[in-house]
């Protein structure tokens, strides 16, 4: 069951509550390079991108903000650090802050808060275990109760201030540190929760430590936003995140392939299918299930109950639509012949 949590408005998009967990990504683009981010941003909206953020560390960044803003369309949000008054100007332009209290004083986080109040717009207290604020990182040390510290504190502050359009992130690069903390917070308060294994590291890596952090606390219906975050082109961070959503029966996006591991029995050339039926299918967002199976031990079963499949045989290779044989074909036909189905499914 999932945490409940409070509705925030993002831009168009609604996240906490009852509405979808959002995908989001960020650029590693120069955000000052309008034109070059804006085309990114575009091609990540594509690839089923929700929610953009987009790195502010200078005031040639800012004054791409408003154009940037202006050609996509999906929220922005602008990431600061240290520098309160980036922060200050860039509320006019997005459609939230990210701001990390653990690198500007409370002094400047007033402005920060004020700034946002004026512009209507949300602010994510994101939380990283390499900038926890002194005190509790000498009462704490590097935990994650510390980071639930850090959060808290923050929080108390915030709603001092009536405040209370909030987003929150507790991130670290170690997984069991990263669940430990998310699941105290989500018991302390029902603000929207952004999951992230912080520098989680190359695309390879990284996918694995995301995918099992990140499947973790979504099974215990904890998250309402996620940002798989790799040493790799963004996209790949998208799609990553939508397989750990289609995964765990969460949302449903695009082409979910069934391929068996191959073995002797083997009849066809399920691995090379297997890629290029992915490779074909990767702007097709209609939630639509292939089988690919190498023999008929497993494969008649898997078929049956994907929207589409092949199983393969001694010289021709079954092929499934809705649950039902129509057709044999040879390796030749394979690809070809599921693009065709699969076009008349989407």
């Amino acid at each position: 069951m999932r945490h409940k949590t409070k509705e925030i408005k993002i831009g168009n998009i609604k996240i906490g509550a009852n509405n979808p967990i959002a995908v989001q990504s960020m650029t590693n683009t120069l955000t000052k390079d309008a034109d070059k981010t804006i085309k990114q941003i575009l091609s990540l909206e594509e690839a089923g991108c929700e929610i953009i953020r987009v790195s502010v560390p200078d005031k040639e960044s800012l004054a791409s903000l408003k154009k940037i803003k202006s050609n996509i369309n999906i929220p922005l949000v602008a990431d600061i650090h240290y520098d309160h008054k980036l922060a200050i100007e860039s509320a006019k332009y997005v459609d939230k802050l990210r701001i990390n209290p653990g690198n500007i004083c409370k002094k400047n986080i007033i402005d920060i808060i004020k700034a946002a109040k004026n512009h209507s717009i949300p602010i994510r207290i994101g939380v990283n275990i390499g900038s926890i604020e002194k005190e509790i990182e000498k009462k704490y040390g590097h935990s994650a109760i510390a980071m639930v510290e850090s959060a808290l504190k923050s929080i108390v502050f915030f709603e001092s201030l009536d405040f209370t359009d909030i987003v929150l992130s507790l991130k670290s690069s170690d997984i069991l540190q990263t669940i430990e903390a998310y699941k105290l917070i989500s018991e302390k308060t029902n603000y929207p929760l952004h999951l992230g294994i912080t520098e989680s590291g190359t695309q390879f890596s990284g996918t694995i430590k995301s995918s099992v952090g990140l499947g973790i606390l979504l099974s215990q219906g904890i998250g309402d936003t996620i940002r798989v975050s790799l040493s790799s082109d963004p996209i790949e961070e998208v799609k990553v995140a939508w397989q750990i959503l289609k995964s765990l029966n969460i949302r449903k996006r695009g082409i979910n392939i069934i391929s068996c591991p191959t073995c002797a029995r083997t009849t066809l050339d399920v691995i090379n299918i297997s890629k290029k039926i992915e490779n074909s299918t990767l702007n097709i967002t209609k939630p639509l299930t292939i089988a690919i199976m190498g023999c008929n031990v497993n494969g008649p079963g898997e078929a049956k109950n994907s929207d589409l499949g092949i199983v393969g045989g001694d010289k021709l290779h079954l092929l499934y639509k809705n649950g039902k044989i129509i057709d044999k074909i040879k390796d030749n036909e394979i690809h070809d012949r599921l693009m065709k189905e699969i076009n008349s499914l989407k």
